[in-house]
């Protein structure tokens, strides 16, 4: 028989640790209130004939206190009971001395590989690390119900960013970059008026960047289309003073062609500002902000011809890279660029293919940017097209007081992800039983999701001033709470899923791609889809499906998996689970086929996901051009990977 420990670990059944655990209990009571040895030993057998495979420590204990009792060993049950609560008590006390320690020698394993965009042997990054292991332990012992830590601990659940829920901080948003350029902004009590020029609009944007990424935990995004009209801005100041300079001296060609020289020496000054100030700052967390960019080239934009040029050189960029500091070309990770494929750029003989092929070229060569269709991205937010916040998280449509779509200066306030793989094993294989325990296990989702809205409610505008007072997200007054934007469905808060691959392969023994498992498959998240939305209808918050959890979660819950259940074919004999809806790459069906496939579960995950290409694909110029074409008319949201 095996023990499965509180920490997650399997350990062999020990039954003299039972016994030492009663005698010690036996020597608090009185003689005539201890139980014998032969009573020790029944209450063994007991245990024992149970025959279980697996038991959970808890459980022995509770059996343990059980047969005390029936044995009418009253006294003696109740000062077990003491020894097992002061146990409790002592591995409460604290929980951080080893991580830590291990953190400042380079030997915490799991912190070192947390984050490939933290570098956990440099101090800052340290820092941030160390306030995480303390959050966690806060999080664990006095902030969240003892049954959420212990879902969490059991791989029921994931609990994400636990290292930031001590403080009242948020996951991810759309910056109201429009409003703070318009109307101008505050950071650290200074005042930062409305750029008067592109160069200058391109620093404040990085500065607000930087501010941001220190107040949230999660990515964050801009629509690069607003910085246009400061191009024009640009543009008719650098007229004004070449006229000034030398008046009718020369042909209106030559000044054309002057200005034009001078325009272009701005668009790259000022997008290679925002390229550089991103991946020379360093936030308070430790590392450079987690940020993307929206390139959207539209026909009615009163800007267009600027944006064109700023998306142009933002690719140019990108692709050229920047140097390390042996002076060698690398492919900075940051800011990611979202790009978005319309009619005029989809490669059907449109105005600006000429961009998508760029695109293109920088996609190779770096894995940026990744691709967005508007034409799918209306069918499934009503007709709008917008950025992730980040790279996979998306909001839900939302209409303000005047019946206004609205996406920029919203946020999402968390997540917390299912493990649907376990349910499938601990069901095993009956449907019935199946559906019954994932209801019971979105329940506590539920009550996660809502830890998550509380430890937000109350929360007064001073604690993220650029959020909340000057503009990101609101004009708040000082110490006004920010309640009112966390109901009706203003921001997001997300139930991720992991496994449907996995799962529909143990219950129905067939990949989720067969038309037997597509059913189940779908049946699957359908559900998950039809909670999300009875609980956005009961509370008026705005519940949201999330179906791309991260590498960590996936072998976070196979790990646990694996130790409670063993090795099982095609479902625990591997690193992580396979994310949300995904096809797993063991298939290798056909390209198109996989996109359409993952689609139809898109459109069901609307609170996030990315259908993921490898990268060989676009080497062909011709067979690209249909893949584009493909992604533009079926896929809402594309990444290239190598």
């Amino acid at each position: 028989m095996k023990v499965i420990k509180r920490d997650g670990r399997v350990v062999d059944f020990d039954r003299e640790k039972i016994e030492i655990a009663i005698e010690k209990a036996n020597k608090e009571v009185t003689s005539k209130e201890r139980t014998t040895k032969q009573d020790i030993k029944d209450i063994i057998k007991y245990i024992e004939e149970m025959d279980k495979k697996r038991i959970l420590v808890e459980d022995i204990q509770d059996i343990i206190e059980e047969q005390l009792m029936d044995k009418k060993k009253f006294k003696l049950a109740k000062k077990y009971m003491i020894y097992r609560y002061n146990r409790a008590l002592v591995r409460k006390k604290n929980t951080t001395d080893e991580s830590i320690l291990g953190l400042i020698k380079n030997q915490n394993k799991l912190i070192n590989e947390d984050n490939s965009n933290k570098d956990a042997v440099l101090a800052s990054a340290q820092r941030d690390y160390i306030a995480g292991e303390v959050s966690k332990d806060l999080t664990k012992r006095i902030l969240l119900p003892e049954k959420i830590v212990k879902a969490h601990e059991d791989g029921i659940i994931f609990f994400h960013d636990m290292e930031y829920f001590l403080q009242p901080i948020f996951n991810s948003c759309l910056i109201d970059i429009q409003n703070m350029l318009d109307n101008g902004t505050v950071i650290n009590g200074k005042l930062i008026e409305s750029p008067k020029s592109f160069r200058v609009a391109c620093i404040v944007i990085t500065q607000i960047i930087a501010t941001i990424a220190a107040t949230q935990y999660g990515g964050q995004a801009i629509d690069i289309s607003y910085l246009g009209k400061y191009l024009r801005k640009s543009v008719d100041k650098l007229r004004k003073e070449l006229q000034e300079d030398f008046g009718k001296s020369i042909s209106s060609d030559i000044l054309e062609k002057i200005l034009e020289r001078k325009i272009k020496e701005e668009v790259c000054s000022g997008v290679q500002t925002i390229q550089y100030q991103i991946n020379t700052l360093m936030t308070m967390n430790g590392h450079c902000p987690i940020i993307s960019l929206f390139l959207n080239i539209k026909n009615d934009d009163p800007y267009l011809k600027e944006n064109v040029m700023i998306v142009e050189e933002i690719l140019k960029q990108r692709y050229n890279g920047l140097k390390d500091e042996k002076g060698e070309y690398i492919n900075p990770e940051f800011p990611k660029l979202i790009y978005v494929l319309n009619e005029n750029n989809c490669l059907k003989g449109g105005e600006y293919d000429y961009l998508t092929q760029l695109a293109l070229k920088c996609t190779r060569k770096t894995l940026s940017p990744s691709y967005i269709s508007a034409k799918k991205m209306c069918e499934n937010y009503n007709g709008n097209v917008f950025s992730p916040m980040g790279c996979q998280n998306f909001l839900s449509a939302w209409k303000d007081e005047d019946g206004k779509y609205k996406f920029n200066g919203r946020f999402n306030q968390g997540i917390v992800s299912i493990n649907l793989p376990q349910i499938a094993i601990l069901s095993e294989k009956d449907e019935d039983k199946f559906f019954e325990l994932l209801n019971e296990r979105l329940e506590l989702c539920y009550e996660a999701l809502m830890c998550r809205h509380y430890a937000l409610l109350g929360t007064i505008s001073d604690t993220s001033p650029l959020h909340w007072k000057y503009g990101a997200i609101s004009h708040l007054e000082t110490g006004e709470k920010i309640d009112k934007y966390l109901k009706e469905g203003y921001s997001t808060i997300s139930l991720g899923y992991v496994g449907v691959y996995e799962t529909t392969k143990y219950m129905k023994g067939v990949s989720n791609i067969t038309p037997e498992g597509k059913e189940f498959a779908i049946k699957i998240v359908k559900t998950l889809k039809d909670t999300i939305d009875r609980w956005r209808k009961n509370t008026g918050l705005g519940f949201s499906l999330y179906g791309a959890p991260n590498e960590q979660v996936c072998k976070s819950f196979v790990k646990i998996d694996k130790e409670k259940f063993g090795t099982i074919q095609d479902i625990t004999d591997k690193e992580e689970y396979t994310c949300s809806y995904h096809v797993n790459k063991k298939e290798n069906i056909e390209l198109q086929r996989n996109l359409l496939f993952e689609s139809e579960f898109q459109k069901m995950s609307l609170g996030g996901g990315s259908s993921q290409v490898e990268v060989s694909y676009i080497k062909d110029e011709e067979e690209t051009e249909k893949l584009v074409r493909f992604i533009y008319n079926n896929v809402q949201n594309l990444e290239f990977i190598d």
